[in-house]
């Protein structure tokens, strides 16, 4: 210790003393406020939420359609950059929420095997499209509408209609549907 007259005992009662004030001060904060007050819901929120590059042209959409409709939608405010980062701000929860859910939406992957509700989007000579989210639309071939032989699409589904479909592969983009593979023989 270079200060002369300050022993090494009494540097030690010291810090023990100023420990001791330390925790103890802490201690009564701690039961003031324990921790910090939740944001009220109208307080503003802002979050960014990183999209894989190859589906930020789905966020933005034809001449920036979609993010223009997730907008006008969810009245929050959306911004995509180049890496993938899609920021989202609102300034309520609501709107908050309601944007954040539409990008995740927009972006989500379909998954194998998992079942999906879906609407016919266009029924061809060789079965239908459906789509299961948003820009996903998979082909359900006329093998796999019904166990029994289909001949005619237009009997067994109609343009606009929801059905359940199961995703069996996907292969290069391409979605290949099912719904024969939730019917009961």
């Amino acid at each position: 210790i270079k200060i002369d007259g300050i022993t090494e005992d009494i540097m030690s009662i010291a810090l023990k003393q100023a420990k001791e004030a330390r925790l103890n001060i802490l201690g009564q904060m701690n039961q003031v406020i324990s921790e910090p007050n939740a944001a009220s819901k109208n307080a503003p929120k802002t979050k960014v939420i990183k999209i894989p590059t190859d589906t930020i042209r789905d966020v933005i959409g034809k001449g920036g359609e979609t993010i223009r409709g997730i907008v006008a939608q969810s009245g929050a405010s959306v911004d995509v950059d180049d890496e993938g980062n899609v920021n989202v701000f609102a300034n309520d929860t609501e709107s908050f929420e309601k944007a954040v859910q539409m990008v995740k939406d927009v972006t989500a992957v379909p998954e194998l095997n998992k079942v999906y509700m879906g609407k016919v989007a266009k029924i061809v000579e060789f079965g239908a499209f459906v789509t299961i989210m948003p820009n996903q639309d998979g082909l359900l071939h006329v093998s796999e509408i019904a166990h029994e032989r289909v001949e005619k699409v237009e009997d067994h589904l109609k343009e606009g209609q929801e059905i359940e479909v199961k995703v069996l592969g996907i292969d290069r983009g391409r979605i290949k549907l099912s719904r024969k593979a939730l019917i009961d023989k």
